[in-house]
């Protein structure tokens, strides 16, 4: 996330500011929940400790000196409410089941396949202060928090992080032998198990483990077995369940002993003026009440349930509230009047039998690439600069059966003039059928075979080719960190956009393509665009509003 944006959010907030507050609690909330659902396992005192965890952190937000160290300040009070939660258990809640175990909402929302599903279901197995580390060491890999973070938060130098660490991945890694053993079909492995009731723990961690060490069946390894940590690189925070409520409203206190317990009083005025501010899928109300929730346009939610063929014409939403967005920095003095419309509504792909509209024509002189005329990009980081007016082709790659989960999409940076999304082509969008599904694919997004890739919550499905239109010049970035893709650019021109997208049902296609462009400014311009140069481009926001 970008630091100097977050320092002035933070700042105002401290100042007084409803709307930077309300952004601060919508852009953190995940991690906090993140952190906390994966210690506690999705125990039923999850939404309690975070509510706590922000209420206390909105509360004394006054109270921090440096805007710069308020993430690894946020998580420090998001371990020390998970610290005191755990001293006060009382014997008869020990036993308490999870009220929604926290490795299968993993699993099912970052729709995780093979050794990564592996890794979540591991979790399980592990001790309280195992899993309250890993929690942290998780998001560490994923690049969500620093080590020195992660330190900070357990309160132990950073020598002793790596001891801690290292002693939890030893115990990780014999629970992802034993959850591969429990899928096996060993004989003598369900006699061990005859008298197990099926929830994991210690005791029978240390069993299990020795079965498997003595074991030729269940000690032999039938697949490379990869490393957590690698595997764990790049996977998205589990979005927020659909209908959570984060109630700020002093947790039941008068506004006078809030006072009295530190609350400033700028701040108390910002919870309690009667006003309704909408930011990220999130709502701030009168009385401080923060309730997430859906879009007013969203569709009724869904289960959480892995793709199919037929299923992912239009990829679920969910209340997951999107990165907050990104501010004009201080130095950019030029306002440029907002052009395009807002595409960031998931659209349903046309019948196969419906002809695409006429392509506008616009004024060309040529695009030059600092990719040449074949750019392609198979990496994080990989980007290429594009320049002039005409027309751009990205050619889509998604490779699921290298690496599936969450994607994490391209961004276009450092805009100077206009770039439009004029067309759609390809044959197919990357969610069709296809023909004869090769090697466990079922559509150009994966399949029950390899695993999915999954877009983020209201991003457009992407075709096979999508065609831009600039007037300027602009960077795109390849954000690739979780599913694996790539893409390839290719300067082109409006005879072959055309050509491509009247490539239709009769020629033996999917699809015929889909205009965009209306040939005016209301054309849509792409998601994850803006005119700014982050240090981190896939920080860049779902926004389609430059």
């Amino acid at each position: 996330m970008d630091s100097e944006h977050w320092r002035a959010v933070v700042t105002a907030a401290q100042a007084g500011d409803r709307r930077a507050l309300d952004e601060l609690v919508a852009g953190w909330l995940p991690l906090v929940y993140n952190i906390v659902g994966r210690a506690l396992n999705g125990h039923a005192d999850v939404d309690d400790v975070v509510q706590e965890t922000m209420l206390r952190a909105v509360g004394n937000l006054g109270s921090l000196r440096d805007p710069d160290s308020f993430r690894s300040w946020l998580v420090a009070i998001a371990m020390r409410q998970i610290r005191d939660r755990a001293r006060r258990k009382t014997p008869d809640r020990l036993e308490e089941a999870p009220a929604s175990d926290f490795a299968d909402l993993t699993v099912l929302r970052l729709q995780l396949e093979g050794q990564r599903r592996e890794v979540a279901e591991a979790v399980r197995w592990l001790d309280d202060e195992d899993r309250q580390l890993l929690s942290l060491w998780w998001l560490e890999v994923a690049g969500e928090l620093t080590r020195r973070e992660l330190a900070a938060a357990v309160g132990i130098t950073r020598q002793h992080a790596a001891v801690r660490v290292q002693r939890m991945k030893e115990r990780l890694e014999t629970s992802r032998g034993i959850v591969r053993a429990l899928d096996g079909a060993c004989p003598e492995l369900r006699e061990v198990t005859g008298r197990w009731d099926g929830r994991p723990d210690s005791v029978w961690r240390k069993r299990l483990a020795r079965h498997i060490r003595g074991c030729g069946y269940c000690g032999g390894t039938r697949e490379t077995v990869v490393p957590a940590e690698r595997l764990l690189v790049g996977i998205a925070l589990v979005p927020l369940p659909v209908g959570f409520t984060l109630s700020l409203a002093f947790g039941g206190k008068t506004a006078a002993a809030a006072t009295s317990a530190g609350w400033s009083a700028k701040l108390l005025g910002a919870l309690t003026k009667p006003a309704v501010a909408m930011t990220a899928g999130a709502t701030i109300v009168a009385g401080g009440a923060y309730v997430v929730t859906q879009p007013p346009d969203a569709p009724p939610p869904r289960a959480a349930i892995a793709p199919t063929a037929t299923a992912t014409s239009e990829p679920p939403r969910t209340s997951a509230p999107a990165a907050p967005t990104p501010r004009s920095s201080p130095s950019a003095t030029k306002k440029t009047d907002p052009y395009g419309t807002v595409v960031d509504a998931v659209d349903r792909a046309p019948d196969a039998d419906t002809p695409p509209a006429a392509l506008p024509r616009r004024p060309e002189s040529g695009i030059t690439s600092t990719g040449g005329p074949k750019a392609v990009m198979q990496h994080r980081g990989d980007r290429v600069t594009l320049t002039g007016r005409g027309y751009v082709l990205v050619r889509w790659q998604i490779s699921p059966a290298s690496r599936p989960g969450a994607l994490v999409m391209p961004s276009w940076t450092g805009l100077k003039g206009r770039l439009f999304h004029v067309a759609s082509g390809g044959s197919r969008r990357m969610d069709d059928p296809l023909p004869g599904a090769p090697n466990g694919y079922a559509t150009g997004m994966g399949g029950p075979g390899i695993g999915y890739a999954v877009l983020p919550p209201g991003t457009q499905q992407m075709w096979q080719n999508e065609y831009f239109y600039l007037d300027g010049t602009v960077t795109l970035t390849q954000n690739e960190r979780g599913c694996d893709y790539g893409l390839i650019v290719f300067p082109t021109d409006r005879d072959a956009v055309v050509e491509d997208i009247g490539q239709g049902p009769p020629q033996g296609a999917i699809r015929y393509g889909l205009v965009r462009d209306t040939g005016t400014d209301s054309a849509p311009v792409p998601q994850y665009v803006t005119r700014e140069t982050p240090a981190d481009p896939a920080t860049v926001t779902q926004r389609s509003r430059v």
